[in-house]
């Protein structure tokens, strides 16, 4: 059975940091572009990050750029995502995904919240 499994989510106030993870199961991931998306109330869902299959190349959104760092370890079929000085703006449902675009993912995760108050 293929699937993602996000966790690592959690509150945390203002300037704080987290580090999510993203499971694979049932497929590896080194062979898959892997992104983070997150989708905030109210609003449509936004890619993040992403990390490429082979090099490892990274693309960050303009609004975590110099905060958030993705990973992956291949060896343990998981992809990380590090976020420091984390924002009340950064509160959402973070996901995973087999893609760095929307609508060409094949697989998802079932998401983690992330909500950063004081």
């Amino acid at each position: 059975q293929v699937q993602l499994v996000e966790s690592g989510g959690g509150l945390v106030q203002p300037g704080g940091s987290l580090r999510l993870s993203c499971a694979a199961s049932g497929f590896t991931l080194d062979y898959y572009v892997i992104g983070w998306f997150r989708q905030a109330p109210g609003k449509e869902r936004e890619g993040v990050s992403c990390i490429s299959s082979r090099r490892g190349s990274t693309y960050y959104a303009d609004s975590v750029k110099g905060r958030f760092t993705i990973s992956r370890d291949n060896a343990k079929n998981t992809v990380y995502l590090k976020m420091n000085s984390l924002k009340p703006e950064d509160t959402a449902v973070y996901y995973c995904a087999s893609a760095c675009v929307i609508h060409e993912a094949d697989y998802w995760g079932q998401g983690t919240q992330v909500t950063v108050s004081s």
